[in-house]
Parts: structure tokens; sequence; C-alpha cells
């Protein structure tokens, strides 16, 4: 995707693989003329006045998508079946301040540009044939996060914050940027995100730790009165004249972001938001609590073997008793089933044979037991499957 400078656009690709476009216009309608531009990119694209889809096999996208998003689009996800995903949303703006976005965006994971009044975020996921799946359904798991972030919630910026600290793009001593509330109770979209950049869960978790529950960012009536209250008249006046003529779609998040913005200037930070972590610390956290999860489950699965091994030993020990007395009949008929000679009945004489292995083994008669055993090797010797079977069975 050598246009856009995403990632190194592969040579022709060859017919197993895979390449998945799809982008999203969500402010404005494409107009017909740009709908015409657009189809001179494929002929066999799937376009509307909202988006633009294709896959390919045998070749390349032959547009540029970082031009096609300042130009056309608010929202864009590739997936190639070699590892790699991208994901791209642009944002007025107004709604999210360019520097905020750098704040998140410091790595080559995850990078923030402003362009023609919109600020342009690419998160970018590679893993080299990691899991492969089609890029179809992806994009509209996602594109709620756009809203999100519009209306300030910040939790899909530091996620993506962690996917370059995950790809050891920061500095190890870098400190973490503030930590959005939230993060401990993930909304479906975000969870899709981390999903879609294979942000490693034990990170995940290892940085929800210092966040603040999501409740505690809210707006009450009270609030927004008070807010509106202190603004000047004539100003109240003219965006209350743009909203009920409603060609502002934006302007109601805006308000609410400012309203908020104000609010949180004015509050003591939380001593939480105040100590931040080092890129090192929380990768460290997060290997220790793998480490610890690991071992948990570990024991766990010990635990359970040691309880399938105990319920075997009473089952056998049951199966033990039932046969008990019946020694020389067992014996007659593993006869029987060697003298038939295929290879079924020669699996069931070995389970007999491991039977009374174990019934001997109860009366102390594990020497007698050898020696019919050696025996029946003996008589049986030009059967070469069935003593294969011996062998096998330890017998």
């Amino acid at each position: 995707m050598a246009g856009a400078g995403i990632h190194p656009r592969r040579a022709e690709p060859p017919v197993s693989e895979y390449q998945y476009y799809e982008f999203l216009a969500i402010d404005r309608p494409l107009t017909q003329e740009e709908m015409r531009t657009l189809r001179g990119y494929s002929t066999r694209a799937r376009i509307t006045p909202t988006s633009f889809t294709n896959h390919y096999n045998f070749g390349n996208f032959r547009g540029d998508e970082g031009d096609w998003m300042e130009r056309f689009f608010d929202a864009f996800l590739y997936v190639a079946n070699w590892g790699t995903r991208i994901l791209m949303l642009g944002l007025p703006t107004r709604l999210l301040d360019i520097e905020t976005a750098r704040t998140y965006c410091a790595g080559r994971g995850a990078t923030a540009r402003e362009r023609g009044g919109k600020v342009i975020l690419c998160f970018l996921s590679e893993e080299e044939r990691g899991e492969w799946e089609d890029g179809e359904g992806w994009l509209s798991s996602l594109i709620p996060l756009r809203a999100d972030i519009a209306r300030g919630d910040l939790r899909a910026l530091y996620i993506a914050w962690l996917l370059c600290a995950q790809r050891e793009d920061l500095d190890d001593l870098g400190i973490e940027p503030p930590v959005p509330p939230g993060l401990g109770t993930l909304s479906a979209p975000l969870e899709s995100l981390v999903r879609f950049l294979r942000i490693d869960g034990d990170l995940a978790s290892v940085a929800a730790q210092s966040s603040r529950p999501l409740e505690t960012v809210g707006l009450s009536h009270q609030e927004v009165l008070a807010w509106v209250g202190c603004m000047p008249g004539g100003e109240k006046d003219e965006l209350l004249a743009r909203i009920i003529e409603g060609e502002d779609s934006a302007l109601p998040i805006e308000l609410r972001r400012r309203c908020i913005e104000e609010r949180d200037t004015k509050r003591e930070k939380p001593a939480e938001e105040r100590t931040r972590r080092t890129v090192r610390e929380l990768l460290a956290a997060a290997r220790e609590q793998a480490a610890a999860r690991r071992r948990i489950a570990a024991r766990e699965a010990a635990r359970e073997e040691a309880r399938h091994a105990r319920e075997a030993a009473r089952a056998r020990a049951r199966h033990l008793d039932g046969l008990a007395g019946q020694e020389a009949r067992l014996w007659e008929e593993v006869e029987r089933l060697i003298a038939v000679t295929q290879p079924k009945e020669y699996d069931r004489a070995i389970e007999i044979l491991i039977d009374l292995r174990d019934l001997a083994a109860r009366g102390e008669e594990k020497p007698r037991f050898a020696a019919r055993v050696e025996a029946l090797r003996v008589r049986h010797a030009r059967k070469p499957s069935f003593i294969e079977r011996m062998r096998k069975a330890g017998l």
C-alpha cells in the first residue's frame, strides 16, 4: 500500500492470497461524480453512496487509501491473509484534537495525521501468517468506535497505544498516556478492536487495573444546566438555531465534549491518574500475570488429571472385581480368539491378557502368569501380528 505509506505493498500476489478492502462514508454520502471516479479504479467493487468494498485474489488495489480517506471516506478496513490488518478512522478536527490523538498514536502500530479538516487515525496489526479470517463483517463491528471517540471516549486510542507497546514501537522507559475510564468493562466494539488488533489479553487486563469505572465520567442533567447557564446569550442562541436547523449533525457531540472537558478541568485528578506506568512496567506486569495464569492453569490441569486417574483406578478395580474367579474361562477365551487369526480378535485377546495380568498381580500369581504368557508366545510364534501386539502391550 505504497500510496498511503501504511505498509509495503506486496508484489502481485499469487492466486492463493487474499486482500479485503472496505471503505465507509459516514458524515456525507458520495456524489455521483465521486462514485464514477471510484468505479474507474475497479470494475468488480461493490460501490454505494456510502461504501466501497472489494477483495483481491489476483492483483492489488490501485487506489491510495490515505487519499481516499481524505477525500471520500470516514473509515477504512483492510485484511490480508498473510497477517496484516488495518483500521483507519477519520474524524473532524473539532471532534478530535490532533495532539490528543498523537498522545496515544505514538508508534508504527498507531499513527495520527491531520489533513483537510480531519484527524485520520491508522491502526496497524501485523502477524506473519497468523490466524486468518475473512475481512467481511469486521468494519461493521468496529465502526461504532468512531462515534465513541467523537464523544470523548478515548479507550479505543488507549488500546491502540497498547498495540504500540506490544509491538515494541515505544521506548521502554516511556510513560503511558492518560488511562481512560472504563477499560475494565469494554463494550462489544472495543472487544472487537482488541481481537482485531490482536492485543495480548494479559496486557489489556494489566492496563485496565488503573482505569476508573466508566460511570464516573457521565454528565448529569444538573451539570449540563449549569454549563449552559454560563454560556453567553448570543452564543447560546446561535448554537440552538444550528441544532434546530439540523445541518450540523456533529454539533451535539461537540457541545457534549466541551461540557465534559470544561467540567473535568475543574476537578481534582484522581490519584491513580497522577501515577502512570512505564512501558517496561506494563509489559513486565503482563508477563508476570501470564506466568501466574499458566501456573494456576497447570495446577488445575494436574488436579483434573489426578481426579480422572482416581476415577479410572476405581473403575478398573470394579472391572477386575467382576472378573475375579473367572481366570480359567478367560484363558480359554484368549486361545479361542487367537485361533481365529483376525486383527479384531487379536486386539480382544490382548485386552483379556491385560486383565489376567492385573488379576495375577492382585493374587501374587505373577510368576505363573509370566510362564503362561511365554508358553503362549512360543505356541504362536508364527503369528507375527499377534506377537507384535503382545510386545506393544508389554506382555
